[in-house]
């Protein structure tokens, strides 16, 4: 493959976003999928390399070793961080898928004219190192520009701290190189790439389309509260996460338990299943809904990426079809990246408590956005903020229109086009 020749701005055309998976409403799918939209509408054509894929076939490459969840790539990430010394037998098997997946990501580069590619986290978090160490050999043999864009680094999760692959991290988990331009979604991943790599960092944090409203409920909705099992004269409460541990779900069921005390009606629905982090968690949040006499429903057979049905013939909502019915929102997360959810309650509009976690007190919080705070666990003045909320309309509204029209300010399209603009001048200059 011939190194790569530098063009001028004017000449990008093709941008390539490579990936583990590009399927489904994970964080950095959902993110992917945001910035595709903009550089779509500046002009770009985007293509898509994976191991699982939901985007158009013409502008897309499957690589299925290219996913975490591919049994070879499985086990191999089931002993690299379960042991302390490495075989020399499992340094020539990622040796071996390195040089197979470089391969695809040559022919993915070839195929589609790739002049750009942007790292959707495959250069952060070792969920696939044979990928991330291909990567980084194509970008030092090439010269090829990328934008790594990191949600999340293997420093940040404790399943990584023991492994026999230090080596591999330290290489490619994230690599240091001149025609790499770090991009990091908060303001402690950029202290710690600077310590770590000695690389400036650029913040770039999630974002939502606040320049479009979401659209108002349609008649397929209709039929939301009673699907998820909202009796009439009860409060809907959404937790729309996962079933991890990190999202502090425990708090939300004490929320309902004390707004109950008080003779409020409430339910808590949790929108979505534990995913690829096992149902251990999910387990204690049942028991621990059935200690406080708390009716929590997990919903998430029927609220899926898209509208559909279920093989029993329910409807299947999507999240943004769930959203508009909600009374609340809680968040009461240990630890995010930045916080989608967070983003996604203030474009509809929906009050909500959030936890103190150190992304939001360092990076969302000194914005000036009006919620309900909790700093690990509830309070009395948490439960009566929310009784408040749930019973004054008006307030609701003054204080969701004030967050709104902030968020807009800060999390929107227009901010991601402007960074977006700044880092490809930076690698091919101004016309």
């Amino acid at each position: 493959m011939e190194s790569f020749k530098r063009k001028n701005i004017s000449e990008i055309k093709n941008i390539g976003f490579v990936s583990t998976r590009f399927a489904g409403t994970d964080g950095v799918s959902l993110e992917t999928q945001k910035w595709a939209t903009v550089l779509d509408e500046m002009g770009y054509r985007c293509f898509y390399f994976a191991g699982e894929l939901d985007r158009p076939k013409s502008a897309a490459m499957l690589s299925p070793r290219a996913h975490f969840k591919h049994p070879v790539i499985s086990q191999l990430n089931e002993f690299v961080f379960s042991h302390t010394e490495r075989p020399e037998a499992i340094t020539d098997q990622i040796d071996g898928l390195k040089k197979e997946l470089k391969a695809d990501l040559k022919e993915f580069i070839a195929r589609f004219d790739i002049e750009l590619i942007i790292a959707e986290n495959v250069l952060a978090i070792p969920l696939n190192v044979p990928l991330g160490l291909a990567l980084t050999e194509i970008v030092a043999e090439t010269s090829m520009p990328v934008v790594a864009h990191n949600h999340d680094f293997f420093w940040e999760r404790k399943r990584f701290s023991i492994n026999c692959v230090w080596d591999y991290l330290n290489k490619a988990f994230p690599p240091r190189h001149p025609h790499i331009r770090q991009v990091v979604i908060n303001s402690e991943a950029r202290t710690q790439v600077a310590l770590r790599r000695g690389v400036a960092a650029i913040i770039i944090p999630n974002i939502m389309d606040y320049e479009k409203p979401p659209a108002l409920p349609d008649e397929y909705t209709a039929d939301v509260r009673h699907a998820l099992g909202i009796a009439d004269g009860e409060y809907f409460i959404l937790q729309p996460t996962r079933v991890v541990q990190r999202k502090g779900i425990e708090h939300a069921i004490e929320l309902i338990r004390r707004l109950s005390g008080r003779g409020v009606k409430a339910k808590l629905v949790i929108s979505h299943a534990s995913g690829d982090e096992g149902d251990h968690y999910e387990h204690r949040v049942r028991e621990y809904s059935d200690l406080l006499k708390v009716n929590t429903l997990f919903v998430s057979d029927i609220i899926g990426d898209t509208r559909g049905t279920t093989a029993n013939g329910r409807k299947i909502y999507s999240l943004r079809d769930v959203y508009p019915h909600a009374d609340f929102v809680t968040y009461p997360s240990t630890y995010e990246g930045f916080g989608n959810a967070f983003l996604e309650a203030i474009y509809f509009k929906k009050p909500l408590l959030i936890n103190n976690y150190s992304i939001y007190t360092h990076d969302i919080k000194p914005k000036g956005f009006k919620v309900v705070e909790i700093d690990d666990y509830i309070t009395e003045e948490a439960v009566s903020a929310v009784e408040t909320l749930l019973k004054d309309r008006d307030l609701v509204r003054e204080m969701t229109d004030y967050n709104y029209d902030l968020a807009r300010r800060f999390y929107s399209y227009s901010m991601l086009r402007t960074k977006l603009r700044f880092l490809l001048s930076d690698f091919f200059g101004e016309e």
